[in-house]
Parts: C-alpha cells; structure tokens; sequence
C-alpha cells in the first residue's frame, strides 16, 4: 500500500461547469474518498481486524487519483490521449 497521506487537499475551481464532471471535480471526490478509506483502514487495523480488501480499495483509489491527475497535453502525448495522431495547441 502507498502512502500519500501528505498531498494537500485539492480545491475546486471556481471557472469549472458544474454540470459536468471536471477534472477537478474528480480530483475532490478521489480526495475525498482516498481519505476516507484510509480512515476505514486505520480503525480496520486498530480494531484487529482484516483490513486486507480495504487496503485494495485504498490502493485501486489512489491509483485511479493518479490517472486522473490532469497533465498538459504536448506533441509527445497527444496520440496517446486522443487516440489519433496530431499536434497539441499552442498558448501564444
């Protein structure tokens, strides 16, 4: 099990459409569920009992934290994030 117990809590944007599922959106609700079976684990061992398929959780969580962290999108990885071949836009 990792142990990201020490990222800072993420804020929502104000700019983001709430009607739909931002990344940012995401990235609070992951947080926030991240954090909470940490807590389920902690009092699972505290309490002696199998934390083994809470543990799974707290790790399949993460990495789905992980996945959905928003990168920038450049040349190198746009295929990949697209699934067709082409070039990023520039900010200039």
């Amino acid at each position: 099990m990792r142990d990201n117990a020490n990222e800072p809590t993420p804020e929502r944007e104000d700019e983001d459409d709430h009607d739909l599922l931002t990344y940012g959106e995401v990235r609070v609700r992951i947080h926030q569920e991240v954090q909470a079976q940490r807590a389920l684990v902690a009092e699972l061992e505290a309490s002696a009992q199998d934390s083994s398929h809470a543990k799974k959780r707290l790790d399949a969580l993460i990495d789905a934290a992980e996945r959905n962290s928003r990168n920038v999108i450049n040349d190198d990885n746009f295929e990949k994030f697209f699934g067709y071949r082409g070039t990023a836009r520039r900010n200039t």
